[in-house]
């Protein structure tokens, strides 16, 4: 691969993982904060019109590309409940940070992924490209992991307005590199938003299950309340037996970082 000299990255179960995070735990914060707005939901009435929602808005963004927002599914749902709301209301603001407090506090980084990207960084340009909804909590993970300082381009769905596997974003991610498409690594664990869309794009895939391997040895099963990363909502709970596998002959697949810096000859 002597030819890449830029790796974009995607950031959840790829760089970052969610241990212990649960639907109902996510969910019992968005349900106590609307109620602390002024709006008295009951979790029973509330949770099963909310997912439908979320389900509805997530699968026209894959159809379209275009991102959505957890403040359209909220308030799609209070409406639906006869509360007079709109997504810009402040209330629903205060709503979504309450939610995604459980991500914030449940996200961890991978074992010896910042050693990894440091030894990178002497060698390429690095950048990120995440589908998350709600752009300020990958901004905000980054700078707590320390991963904002080794990353030179940071591209979140929820500020792009659109999302992988679009083409597009890609193009963005390449932009701002400042290299040629073909020039670029694209290190993901989504076979379709990751390696189908980087691959379409014309850079050059590297499919990663470090994040199930790591959750396997620690006996912890995928529990995620999903927030808008792949995979999307409405799949709150998947076992990692059940997760996508490997199949394309064509694409790098790698277990580990070690993997990948010896992929990159910088194993030593």
């Amino acid at each position: 691969m002597e030819h890449i000299t830029a790796i974009g990255f995607d950031l959840f179960d790829t760089l970052i993982t969610l241990e212990n995070l649960g639907f109902k735990e996510a969910m019992d914060r968005l349900v106590r904060e609307l109620q602390g707005q002024g709006f008295p939901v009951v979790s029973e009435t509330f949770l099963p019109i909310y997912r439908e929602t979320a389900s509805d808005f997530m699968s026209r963004a894959r159809e379209e590309g275009k991102e959505t927002h957890n403040r359209f599914w909220i308030s799609t749902a209070l409406r639906q409940l006869g509360y007079d709301v709109r997504p810009g209301d402040t209330r629903i603001a205060q709503v979504v940070d309450a939610y995604f407090t459980a991500f914030l506090d449940h996200a961890v980084l991978l074992p010896n992924t910042l050693p990894t990207l440091r030894t990178l960084k002497r060698h390429y340009r690095l950048g990120l490209l995440s589908n998350f909804t709600h752009a300020p909590v990958v901004y905000e993970l980054l700078k707590r992991f320390g991963l904002a300082e080794v990353l030179d381009v940071q591209l979140v769905s929820g500020a792009l307005g659109y999302r992988k596997p679009t083409p597009l974003v890609f193009d963005t991610l390449a932009e701002q590199f400042g290299v040629p498409h073909a020039q670029i690594a694209f290190v993901g664990d989504n076979l379709q938003a990751d390696i189908a869309g980087a691959k379409e794009a014309g850079l050059w895939p590297i499919h990663t299950t470090y994040a199930q391997h790591y959750k396997t040895l620690q006996g912890d099963g995928v529990q995620a309340a999903q927030s808008g990363d792949d995979p999307d909502p409405p799949t709150w709970s998947r076992p990692v037996s059940e997760r996508q596998e490997h199949s394309n002959a064509d694409v790098t697949l790698i277990q580990s970082w070690d993997d990948l810096l010896r992929l990159l000859n910088l194993s030593e």
